[in-house]
């Protein structure tokens, strides 16, 4: 088997790239998923239109990238595959996605990517936006640099209380409070491939820098959501049937917009848990973002 060719357009100068070329139902061979690992690299998320997918070719080429997330504790999945998501909104079923924020991040390891691949999608509406937290960090004072770089914050499982305490009354929000926990992270990480420095807070999950007071972590924590949400940093994606988003979860921030209800709108998303090029020793190419 040879590399296939296939061709990569950024779509912004601060994140994102359409890559055309390439058949994501049939295997590729090493070669050709080395590119597109790099492409991810470089570009942060990576979109591919015209898809034919079911859930077993998702998967296939979500583990060519790493180990698979456990199915999700709160939403459905594709019949006959608990890995891949069913994320199905319409009139009767609000998102909950629309806020930006970067998955799980309250795990003390927060996943690798996400794979995201659309079946059906409303008329107008119901984009998808991205943004770049490597020119997010850039961006900042060297004052607020200074201030941020040796500080954590602990990530817990923001709003999902709710959904634990509607399945399973206090008890249940209990356990699942025990069973999730918290996680403490770095407020300014370096990336473990590119090494570049990056913001990794985010509304949803974020709730205190572990060495200042409650009001004094409000402060900045406002100060660093409000400088991410900037739409330099940023690119929105009009979804297709057929359409595929990969990006990259340590250094992005993403927000699924809630303006088409009651249109339907339904997604397949596969989470890749670690990097397994990252743990071989990858060395970028290129650093073409920020």
């Amino acid at each position: 088997m040879t590399a296939a060719p296939f061709s990569i357009a950024p779509l912004t100068p601060a994140i994102g790239a359409e890559i055309s070329g390439l058949d994501l139902s049939e295997p590729l061979e090493a070669e050709t998923l080395d590119a597109v690992y790099q492409a991810l690299l470089d570009h942060l998320v990576i979109f591919f239109r015209g898809q034919d997918l079911p859930p077993a070719a998702h998967l296939a080429f979500a583990e060519s990238f790493g180990e698979i997330d456990k199915p999700h504790p709160i939403y459905p999945h594709a019949e006959g595959h608990p890995n891949v998501v069913l994320l199905k909104h319409g009139p009767d079923h609000k998102p909950d996605t629309d806020e930006w924020h970067t998955d799980l991040t309250y795990y003390e390891a927060p996943p690798f990517a996400s794979i995201l691949y659309a079946m059906e999608v409303p008329a107008s509406g119901g984009d998808t936006l991205w943004a770049n937290m490597y020119a997010a960090y850039d961006a900042l004072p060297p004052e607020i640099k200074s201030h941020i770089d040796g500080l954590e914050a602990i990530h817990d499982m923001g709003d999902f209380r709710n959904d634990f305490l509607a399945a399973g009354g206090l008890e249940g929000l209990n356990q699942a409070m025990a069973r999730q926990g918290s996680a403490v992270h770095r407020v300014a990480p370096h990336h473990p491939v590119t090494g570049r420095r990056h913001l990794f807070v985010n509304p949803p999950f974020t709730r205190l820098i572990t060495t200042m007071n409650l009001r004094e972590s409000d402060r900045l924590l406002r100060y660093l959501f409000d400088h991410i949400a900037q739409p330099e940093f940023q690119m929105r994606f009009r979804w297709r049937p057929g359409s595929l988003a990969m990006w990259d979860n340590r250094v992005t921030q993403h927000y699924a917009v809630d303006d088409y209800r009651p249109q339907m709108r339904t997604m397949h998303r596969v989470t890749v848990v670690n990097d397994r090029r990252a743990r071989e020793g990858w060395r970028p190419a290129t650093r073409l973002v920020g």
